[in-house]
């Protein structure tokens, strides 16, 4: 068993800086160097960190894991470099934003017995509460999730890039894929949908997600009624009501592996590949995700 794991970062934008921070705190983790296609920025967030900022092909070739911190259009081209290369890979959500690169990143992981985790890290918010493997199933989810405008984010759509991580929490709680999904998306400010609306059916679970990324205000909101009563999340104020009988962590924005939900998904990334332990999400169900919003996005694909 190994004790350490060489990890490089691919990304040195704001988020990408995020995760150069945690990669150089894990005790486990050799941090190995950042590639970016900004030369500047690279060098300048590898010398933060006391690594170098090197070619692609050098870092994965100096590398057991890659972490890709760039812009969504690019996550499948980097992951399946990555996994040519033998590495791992954590792969900020989405996936990737094609079908048929998400089919490619799954088949070459499982032909190389390499692990893939997405970073849709509000996992670890719900799994704190106590939202996971519930004695009653949901028989309707709501949720809401609004921000204010920024360029950031919207070479995918906001489907991809805000509605994905309620997506992939009715992953989490219901397990598989939707039976049936209906979308509508608009464009305001960008050439991408930047408001977002649809309804997924789930064996009986009705679901409503709304998402848009031109608001005055952010919101991010999820109501879970059960048989039994209701949960209602406030990601953003960190508070939780409920009128269910469940034993639920109204604490649970304290808990440290919620408050540094980046720091616990590297961390598990990390053990899964050092100590052969599940990843927070797999790259089927990051899959599911991908493919729920492009479904979603299909309406506005067309030009209808």
């Amino acid at each position: 068993m190994m004790d350490s794991l060489k990890i490089g970062l691919i990304g040195a934008g704001v988020f990408a800086s995020y995760h150069a921070n945690k990669l150089a705190k894990h005790t486990r983790v050799d941090f190995t160097g950042i590639v970016d296609r900004d030369e500047t920025k690279a060098r300048d967030l590898a010398k933060q960190h006391g690594v170098r900022s090197m070619s692609l092909p050098e870092l994965l070739t100096q590398s057991d894991a890659i972490v890709i911190a760039t812009p969504a259009k690019t996550h499948g081209d980097f992951a399946t470099q990555a996994l040519k290369a033998g590495c791992h890979c954590l792969i900020e959500k989405p996936l990737t934003i094609s079908a048929k690169n998400a089919d490619e990143i799954i088949a070459l992981a499982a032909a190389k017995n390499l692990k893939i985790q997405v970073g849709h890290q509000e996992r670890l918010v719900a799994r704190e509460i106590g939202l996971m493997g519930l004695s009653e199933r949901p028989i309707k989810i709501e949720a809401v999730r609004n921000s204010t405008y920024s360029a950031r984010g919207t070479d995918t759509s906001v489907t991809m890039d805000l509605m994905t991580h309620d997506i992939d929490l009715c992953t989490a709680i219901l397990g598989g894929v939707p039976d049936k999904i209906q979308g509508r998306v608009e464009g305001i400010k960008s050439n991408t949908p930047d408001r977002s609306a649809a309804t997924l059916i789930y064996d009986g679970c009705r679901v409503s997600l709304a998402a848009s990324r031109v608001e005055s205000t952010s919101k991010r909101v999820m109501k879970i009624t059960y048989p039994s009563g209701f949960v209602e999340v406030d990601f953003n104020a960190k508070l939780l009501t409920h009128t269910t009988p469940f034993n639920l962590n109204a604490d649970f924005a304290g808990d440290p592996r919620a408050k540094d939900s980046l720091g616990e998904a590297t961390d598990i990334f990390v053990r899964a590949i050092l100590d052969k332990t599940p990843v927070l999400v797999t790259a089927e169900e990051g899959a599911i995700a991908v493919l729920t919003a492009l479904q979603i996005d299909e309406v506005f694909n067309r030009g209808t």
